[in-house]
């Protein structure tokens, strides 16, 4: 099922995200739900507070990248109480967008080498060094998890050059392809 996205402005979005037990209620439902909202609007990765859910939950899925990064093929993974622990490596600058910013793309710097902690859908513990992309996206998905967004990376005036974007969808007037939940 296709779920709402929740859009910027959204008070979950701004949450710090609660861990769950493995009794999480219709968790795998859950899961795959996310899935299909994220894949139907062409992102590569949702946190459960996008879709209105202040839990620490986030599905990724890499395989739409891998005709250029073959290492991603057949990548999709669902991340439960994921934690940052440590951020190393060097600072890398890449452009990036949010499913929960609709139409805004902005460079943002981020470590290239994290280390994860985290448990797979069957609540099985993982502690893992992660690198480049991956890395990349797990930080902007977990960041979420944080009640943090990538426009908080950015510079006073580059925030101030999206402010008119930003108002827009503070007035619950965002466009974009995909089912949307908008502040009223």
């Amino acid at each position: 099922m296709i779920l709402p996205i929740y859009v910027y402005g959204q008070p979950v979005l701004r949450k710090v995200a609660e861990d769950i037990t493995p009794d999480y209620p219709e968790l795998k439902e859950l899961i795959a739900n996310m899935f299909e909202t994220m894949e139907h609007a062409d992102g590569v990765g949702l946190a459960a507070p996008q879709v209105g859910l202040p839990i620490r939950v986030v599905v990724i899925t890499l395989d739409p990248l891998s005709d250029e990064l073959p290492e991603f093929k057949g990548f999709r993974r669902a991340y439960i109480n994921a934690h940052i622990i440590e951020v190393g490596g060097e600072e890398v600058g890449m452009e990036e967008g949010c499913l929960s910013i609709p139409g805004i793309h902005e460079t943002v710097k981020r470590a290239d080498r994290i280390r994860v902690r985290y448990m797979d859908p069957d609540f099985v513990e993982h502690d893992e060094v992660v690198e480049g992309y991956l890395a990349r996206v797990m930080q902007h998905e977990f960041d979420h998890l944080d009640g943090k967004m990538f426009i908080d990376y950015l510079s006073p005036l580059r925030k101030q050059m999206i402010r008119g974007k930003l108002n827009t969808m503070l007035k619950g007037k965002a466009r974009g392809s995909y089912k949307m939940k908008q502040v009223k």
